[in-house]
């Protein structure tokens, strides 16, 4: 029976992980972070998955835990992170020097729309981008928003109300595409 479930398990997690690793990101904005949410994510529902099967959802189950831990990572104390665009001259002149020697693209700058969305996330409080990441990103319904978050539907509305309204002042996102 065990290995019936392990077994059960192991499928679903396969199945989940990336969308379960894409939301922790849109909640953290790195990917290690992000990857850490989901594994402690999963291993919750590993120890009790006869339960999280019961629900009928597990899929929600595992999306719950994800925003609940991603929460309990500002209950902790941490040690703040600087994160910025550019390294420090004396790496800096040394990578420019053998990227451009190896002829190399900075693949970076592939990504500056997504960098730009996951910065000003990142100044949202942890509610309401967990709002906007399940509502925008996940394409979840306010109904199983607020089921997901534990709150009502008019808290859902009014924190995503506001998350957008923040977010269209935000300066990486002039080009108005949350307008």
């Amino acid at each position: 029976m065990r290995a019936q479930l392990d077994e059960e398990f192991r499928d679903f997690m396969h199945g989940r992980w990336p969308a379960m690793v894409r939301l922790a990101y849109a909640l953290t904005g790195d990917q290690g972070h992000a990857e850490d949410v989901a594994q402690t994510a999963f291993a919750r529902a590993y120890a009790s998955w006869p339960k999280v099967r019961r629900t009928g959802n597990p899929e929600a189950y595992v999306r719950r835990i994800v925003i609940n831990e991603n929460l309990n990572r500002f209950r902790k104390h941490r040690v703040a992170e600087r994160l910025t665009d550019t390294l420090p001259d004396s790496v800096s002149g040394a990578l420019s020097g053998s990227l451009a020697a190896a002829g190399a693209v900075d693949a970076t700058r592939q990504y500056d729309d997504r960098s730009a969305l996951i910065a000003a996330l990142q100044r949202l409080g942890p509610r309401q981008r967990a709002v906007i990441v399940l509502r925008y990103w996940m394409d979840l319904t306010e109904a199983e928003i607020a089921a997901a978050l534990g709150c009502s539907v008019g808290t859902v509305k009014s924190q995503a109300a506001r998350a957008l309204a923040t977010l269209r002042q935000s300066a990486e996102l002039v080009d108005g595409e949350l307008q």
